[in-house]
């Protein structure tokens, strides 16, 4: 007999999955989280996507492709606000998440995207009594790590995030590095994490002719092209491909045969602007002090479906953040049967594989980047090898199908373990209660407790959300 289909809610209070990916604040959850929904439509499930409104012209529901729906939710001025801003009215949002999805048929169950998102979820969790599965994304505590002072969420959200870990259902950690990190830094039983990754469109990426894809976009067939595609943001690590592109052999001599390009595309518009794109401005002086300025192209931002273009002219894609917690284009480069250059950090460092699809590479280490861009120039049928490789391993592993029945199968093991009856006892010993992070009433059977009952997260003037509120 084949299992019901389910009504499930998304949660991704700050990144609509109708946002343009690579401007501000729009970039992999975005992607996921839309690519989540329609690939969970095609295995027969109904999806509800709450998102914050962020414009007065959004309507209140739009739908997105059968049977997905995206509700614009009211929560602070309908207007962008920076994420890191976005906590002080989170209370909103799930105020509205609760009044909407007590007017829609009953749902199954809520994912949410974000610690924001996922304290939203906990109150649902809480009121509704929906179960509750999160993917952070990001973790503060692993932001802090690598940006310190430059980390502009406050020091509050390692606490939030903690209370929303150990109060969900489950957490999906979307590569190894993330599931180590939930249980170093936030002492989160391992049997409370399932690894699911992030995936690639393959209708959308594919391969394709790199002298074609060159004809279209006006580049030259000669040239070594690297790429660099996504958010332009400092953490990204434009600077260290720039440099290694200025330390690459011949990088100065108009006569050399393969002389290297590099292509930056991302912003906050189509034409590269350093008022709306600062980043781009600090790039170009950097260039211009090395003296690669004529070397490195700004493209701006791209829309989806023109992305795929980019990766099959290129010769190599380079991604080398300082850290990231997955990363999807380098298998959207893959997809594309590209050869990646990548950080050995997050996700890119289990989407790559060293010396077979690419190379993993130290971040903020130019020379070493350097040496590896130049041994893929020198070598382009090795190049193609790779890039074959990588192909191979996303059709294996990737693909946003495989992602959705991975989910699918999580969300209906929680469901499964909340119509079980458990004692206060039993549910410490079997993971499904955190010890010392809330409580079953005595003779209470079936379910989870829905939030870390010494830790209101709004219901009181002094908490946390609250203190952070008033110091907005």
């Amino acid at each position: 007999m084949a299992a019901r289909s389910l009504r499930i809610v998304l949660i991704s209070e700050h990144a609509s999955p109708l946002a343009q990916a690579g401007s501000v604040d729009a970039g992999g959850q975005n992607i996921y989280v839309a690519h989540v929904a329609a690939a969970l439509a095609r295995r027969g499930h109904e999806v509800e996507v709450l998102t914050r409104r962020d414009s007065p012209e959004l309507p209140a529901v739009q739908p997105m492709g059968e049977g997905v729906r995206v509700h614009h939710l009211d929560a602070g001025p309908a207007q962008f606000i920076p994420k890191e801003q976005l906590l002080p009215h989170v209370r909103d949002f799930e105020l509205q998440a609760r009044a909407l999805l007590r007017r829609l048929p009953p749902c199954d169950l809520v994912h949410a995207n974000f610690f924001m998102s996922g304290l939203a979820g906990l109150q649902l969790q809480r009121r509704l009594g929906l179960p509750l599965v999160v993917t952070f994304h990001a973790l503060g505590a692993v932001r802090r790590l690598h940006q310190a002072g430059a980390d502009s969420f406050p020091v509050e959200r390692v606490d939030l995030e903690r209370q929303v870990a150990h109060g969900a259902d489950r957490v999906i950690a979307e590569c190894p590095q993330d599931r180590q990190d939930l249980m170093t830094h936030y002492h989160l039983p391992e049997r409370q994490i399932t690894e699911v990754p992030c995936g690639v469109d393959l209708h959308e990426f594919r391969p394709g002719d790199l002298q074609a894809a060159r004809a279209r976009l006006g580049l030259s067939p000669r040239d070594f092209i690297v790429l660099q595609l996504g958010r332009l943001v400092p953490r990204k690590g434009i600077d260290n491909v720039i440099r290694a592109l200025s330390r690459l052999p011949g990088i100065h001599n108009d006569e050399c045969p393969r002389r290297a390009r590099l292509l930056v595309v991302g912003g906050e518009s189509e034409q590269p602007d350093e008022r709306l794109t600062p980043e781009i401005g600090r790039l170009r002086r950097l260039a211009q002090s090395l003296g690669v300025k004529d070397r490195v192209q700004f493209i701006g931002r791209r829309s989806r479906p023109e992305l795929a273009s980019y990766y099959q002219a290129a010769d190599v894609f380079v991604s080398t953040p300082w850290y990231e917690p997955f990363g999807i284009t380098p298998l959207e480069s893959m997809a594309c049967a590209r050869p990646v250059i990548g950080s050995a950090v997050g996700g890119i460092q289990h989407t790559v594989v060293d010396g077979v699809t690419g190379y993993l590479v130290p971040p903020m280490d130019a020379d070493t980047l350097a040496a590896h861009l130049d041994w893929l120039r020198q070598h382009p049928q090795q190049a193609e090898a790779m890039g074959r490789a990588g192909l191979g391993r996303v059709r294996r592993m990737f693909t946003w199908d495989q992602v959705a029945a991975r989910l699918e199968a999580v969300y209906r093991r929680v469901m499964a373990e909340r119509s079980q009856p458990v004692t206060a006892t039993a549910a410490h010993g079997l993971g499904l209660l955190p010890a010392g992070l809330g409580r079953v009433p005595a003779g209470a059977v079936g379910m989870k407790p829905l939030l870390p009952a010494r830790t209101p997260l709004w219901s009181e003037p002094a908490s946390a959300v609250a203190a952070w509120g008033a110091k907005a």
